[in-house]
């Protein structure tokens, strides 16, 4: 028998959630296949079985599990099932679409169906009938139970259903940051517009030579990362931070990249942006937004940036005040770009305008550093090519 237990997923972390299990009470695991996701105050990481057999659980979905305790039993001597093998190796990730496609419908499997601990003890108390849930490969959690049970009664006319479902550690530890932040930051927001046609220009010229060069498209975000790293170096105290009564300012840029992923928002970093080229940036940002949606990032890869760039822009926001990143000090937000008619030369005309935002912690950037750094990045993103690819966009793209 061999008892597994939660290990640490990094340091300072005591305590981790369990999200979801991947398998059943009962059932033969392989050894590395993937059992359960568990939530820590700063990542959803999968947990893996440590050696082949019949498993025991020992913990629910929803427990709170320290670091260290036994949360599954493991029997080595069992003999594997007829006609069963390890699961197959998953394939390497395609690159990060700009827009990623509608997902398919999952295919059933031997899974779909089989109720979590929680959710078969759940049904049973409540007589709720779910065949198919929303956990891996179509598994029954707990949540689903709650939503059948809030929907098997109805008043009036339309049915008056609710959910009750625990917020994940995860999503409680940025509840937490969030109130901190508005709390103990003098945290204010300036704003500007950018003109986007000489990007939308340089885009269309080379978006073809650069996905055959390179394997990954020219977006937005390489332009916006090399915009405000050129400004963070060029207003140190937007690249600063707080610690005591100390400011300390970095003669480096770690870019945080926001990224919508299943289980919330995350941030990984994009290390030393001010050594990235064009090409750089963008195989960057695709091979971390995958790893954010695949549930595979580390708690590593999300820590120690110092400053972050969040694209509220891909859901529609037109303008937004973006909340500050701690301990960092200033936060950059991008917005959907709009045909809009703008003033050029005495002249009206129709540009592709895009409202940007910068938050900042007034107890480390003044007026002027925060207003200079929105106009260096407005000035580097409406005239790209003098500014950010020195002249020549075809040796900066690597083309």
């Amino acid at each position: 028998m061999l008892e597994m237990k939660v290990p640490s997923p990094g340091e300072s972390i005591t305590e981790v959630e369990i999200a979801t299990w991947l398998v059943s009470d009962g059932d033969y695991v392989e050894k590395d296949q993937a059992i359960a996701e568990v939530d820590s105050d700063k990542a959803t990481l999968e947990l893996p079985a440590e050696e082949a057999g019949v498993i025991t659980l020992k913990a629910e979905e929803g427990d709170v599990v320290e670091v260290g305790q036994v949360v599954c039993i493991i029997d080595t001597a069992a003999a594997r099932p007829e006609g069963a093998s390890a699961p197959a190796a998953a394939p390497n990730p395609e690159p990060v679409a700009e827009k990623a496609a509608p997902a398919a419908p999952q295919a059933d499997t031997y899974a779909t169906g089989t109720a979590s601990p929680a959710a078969k003890k759940m049904m049973a108390e409540t007589g709720a009938k779910v065949s198919r849930g929303t956990g891996k490969d179509g598994r029954i959690t707990k949540a689903d139970v709650i939503d059948a049970v809030a929907s098997m009664g109805s008043a009036g006319n339309g049915e008056r259903g609710s959910t009750s479902k625990k917020m994940s550690s995860l999503r409680r530890k940025l509840a937490s940051r969030l109130v901190t932040v508005k709390n103990e930051t003098a945290m204010l927001t300036t704003f500007n517009e950018v003109d986007m046609k000489p990007i939308f220009d340089l885009r269309n010229k080379y978006k073809n030579e650069f996905v055959e060069k390179h394997g990954v498209k020219l977006g937005f975000m390489s332009f916006f990362t090399l915009a405000a790293t050129r400004a963070l170096q060029m207003y140190p105290a937007t690249n600063s931070m707080i610690d005591g009564d100390h400011m300390v300012s970095f003669d480096y840029v770690d870019v945080s990249i926001a990224v919508s992923g299943p289980k919330g928002l995350m941030v990984p970093v994009l290390r030393n942006a001010e050594t990235m080229d064009f090409a750089g940036v963008e195989k960057e940002i695709g091979r971390l937004a995958t790893k954010v949606r695949d549930g595979k990032i580390t708690i590593d890869e999300m820590t120690g940036g110092t400053f972050t760039i969040t694209n509220g822009g891909v859901f529609g926001s037109m303008l937004s005040t973006p909340i500050i990143n701690p301990p960092q000090s200033a936060i950059l937000g991008m917005h959907n770009i709009i045909q809009r008619p703008v003033a050029v030369d005495g002249e009206v005309v129709i540009r592709p305008m895009m409202y940007v935002a910068l938050s900042y912690d007034h107890r480390v950037i003044d007026g002027r550093e925060s207003v200079g750094t929105l106009v260096a990045i407005k000035e580097a993103l409406e005239n790209p090519e003098e500014i950010l690819m020195g002249g020549d966009a075809r040796k900066a793209l690597g083309l």
